[in-house]
């Protein structure tokens, strides 16, 4: 298999593409870092803000005003894990925890770009908005057909300064145009609504370091998440019931995102909620319905549903 995915519910989309043994591609910030030590520093969070020239700082530095946005300086785990809105000095000093630092709370959409890279220059890029949910979650997210031309230009701008070296997938987190997080792996939740070759290109962009992909064909497509309450264990919808919602009209792809194995705390999970499964679709309200379909399996009082 030529992607490092470490997730099981994403080999579907991987399995059956050819690629050399001797090529490694990540999916996970656990595997980019000792992967790429030259441009690992991109996940130092508090490097990224100041890259920008956005007014930040470790805790135990106050400042200058409030409210702030408080996360990790470095979070491989993703999900949003301590991360917190801190509103006023008092609750910083009892908030003040090592490691963390804080930044301006920005406003406006909040976007995922993943972009291929060739020697710091971005060839190919594609954004996904997503609906906020309480406490880190999201309803959804809307992979968009078309791009935005000020976020695409400032992006590209930021690679050909910072990454002129680097060649392969990134992703960008950003909040009203200025990015919060940066990652050197691409999205595999919704890798599928793509497009066809899409992955192949990707395999390519490793082997050859060269991106050649038509991409004339793009489609809009929504990634829909099952989130459940916290504190419980689940296990996994019958192989028929999975079946059946990937048979449903417009449905890309289902992912049921747990182990069985596995305590239910032990899953990376945002602090609003366990996210049992999700689905990819080309129709938002043909996805609702796969994602009522989905709920059948899960124990109805567990669920959190908007």
């Amino acid at each position: 298999m030529p992607i490092c995915e470490r997730d099981p519910w994403r080999d579907q989309y991987f399995e059956n593409i050819p690629c050399p043994e001797n090529v490694l591609i990540p999916t996970d910030d656990f595997d980019s870092w000792p992967w790429y030590p030259e441009h690992n520093w991109i996940y130092d969070k508090l490097k990224i803000a100041q890259s920008q020239g956005l007014i930040c700082g470790p805790h135990g530095v106050a400042p200058p005003n409030y409210p702030v946005f408080s996360k990790p300086v470095m979070n491989l785990k993703g999900m949003g894990l301590g991360s917190r809105v801190i509103s006023s000095g008092e609750e910083m000093q009892r908030r003040s925890t090592p490691g963390h630092f804080w930044m301006p709370l920005l406003e406006g959409p909040h976007v995922s770009t993943d972009c291929a890279v060739v020697k710091g220059q971005v060839k190919w890029l594609r954004h996904a908005t997503g609906v906020p949910g309480p406490e880190g979650t999201f309803k959804y997210w809307t992979l968009h057909a078309e791009l935005m031309p000020e976020l695409a230009t400032y992006l590209k701008a930021w690679v050909a300064r910072h990454m002129t070296t680097y060649t392969g997938m990134m992703n960008f987190e950003t909040i009203g145009g200025k990015i919060i997080e940066a990652h050197l792996r691409f999205a595999d939740q919704w890798c599928d609504l793509n497009g066809k070759g899409w992955i192949e290109a990707m395999v390519r962009l490793y082997a050859d370091g060269k991106w050649q992909y038509e991409d004339g064909q793009r489609r809009v497509g929504y990634s829909i998440p099952l989130f459940a309450r916290h504190n419980n264990n689940f296990v996994h919808p019958p192989r028929e019931h999975q079946s059946r919602i990937r048979s449903l009209p417009q449905v890309s792809s289902l992912q049921i995102t747990f182990y069985e194995n596995k305590d239910a705390s032990d899953h990376p999970m945002p602090p609003g909620g366990f996210r049992v499964g999700i689905i990819n679709a080309w129709d938002l309200q043909a996805g609702f319905a796969a994602v009522d379909e989905l709920a059948k399996a899960f124990p109805n009082h567990s669920l959190l549903r908007s």
